[in-house]
């Protein structure tokens, strides 16, 4: 008798747990840095070098009372995530990772979508607020497409911290997008 597998093809989303904190490290890292990131196409590779972020600064998040770590599974493996922090009248998104083997195939529009979902039902949120590197157009242009506008409101690359990874360009900086909720 023949057995077949079946992929399911929606994730099942879940809060991330202190026991999660390894391989969200290890997604993020994967989407972001090395020659593993390149899988997929949102990659810095070229534009940094070093850690996207830390079993530490992950720890942060999950056990923080105003945020969410949000994470995608499907068919038990952690294939994205990411962070939700209440900031008053808005949610801050940050930390969103697709493991790159699956970049592509609609996976990130489904967790941006259920981020939404989450900032509206648990926080009553009425925007949706993230920074992303200016230098990033793919990047930027995709999130356009999902509703974020830019705002031409620019914050520094933290230079010299290489919790956020060692620049290979001096002009790094980050963009504000925002989305309204309502």
């Amino acid at each position: 008798m023949e057995t077949t597998t079946t992929r399911t093809t929606e994730p099942v989303f879940r809060t991330a747990a202190v026991a999660d904190v390894p391989v969200l490290v290890e997604l993020v890292e994967s989407a972001y840095r090395g020659d593993a990131s390149r899988a997929g196409w949102t990659t810095e590779a070229d534009i940094l070098d070093g850690q996207r972020t830390d079993p530490e600064g992950v720890l942060a998040v999950v056990t923080d009372a105003n945020s969410r770590l949000l994470v995608a599974e499907r068919d038990g493996e952690t294939v994205a995530c990411c962070h939700l922090e209440h900031r008053g009248d808005h949610v801050y998104f940050g930390m969103f990772a697709v493991r790159p083997t699956v970049q592509g195939g609609g996976l990130g529009k489904l967790v941006m979508a259920e981020a939404e979902r989450l900032a509206r039902a648990e926080w009553g949120a009425e925007a949706m607020h993230m920074t992303v590197i200016r230098q990033r157009t793919e990047l930027i242009a995709w999130y356009e497409r999902r509703g974020y506008r830019r705002t031409g409101r620019t914050s520094p690359f933290p230079y010299g911290d290489e919790r956020f990874g060692i620049p290979r360009r001096d002009d790094l900086e980050f963009e504000l997008l925002v989305k309204e909720l309502a």
